[in-house]
Parts: structure tokens; sequence; C-alpha cells
């Protein structure tokens, strides 16, 4: 099950932000992380069967701060031909 999750956390600065990074992708099952917002203080991660509790109580313990805001579940259109 692909999941797309986003967290909202305390980054700083550059050196927060690319220690968050790595924190993300040693997860198990992570595709790819991204940041957004206006403060680019939101991550937002894909990935396929991540535990989005775990993962949000990592970046608590190195950045501080972080809110687990939203866990969506991703699913896959397949386009119908029309004959």
């Amino acid at each position: 099950m692909k999941q797309k999750i986003t967290i909202e956390a305390q980054i700083r600065c550059g050196k927060c932000r690319s220690q968050a990074m790595k924190i993300a992708v040693a997860e198990d099952g992570v595709i790819s992380v991204a940041f957004q917002g206006p403060n680019r203080d939101k991550m937002v991660i894909t990935g396929d069967g991540v535990d989005a509790a775990d993962m949000a109580k990592s970046l608590r313990k190195k950045l501080g701060y972080a809110d687990l805001v939203s866990v969506e579940e991703i699913t896959e259109k397949k386009a119908e031909k029309k004959v």
C-alpha cells in the first residue's frame, strides 16, 4: 500500500533540513522525500508500508518538534481504453 505522509517539522537551517532528510530516508519503504510550504517546513514522504507514527517519533527525537499532519493512501488510476 503506497501512502503519502505529511509531517510538519521545526526546520531552522540547512543543516536541520539535511538531518531531517537523512532520518526520513533511513526508514524502510521510503520512496521519496520533499519539502513544501512557504517556509519549507512540511515534509512530504512517499513510501510503501512506512510507519508514520514511528517516522514522526524519530524526527521529534532529533529536531525537537515534529507533528504528523496527514496520511493518505495513493491509488493508481488505470486508463481505460475506449474501443
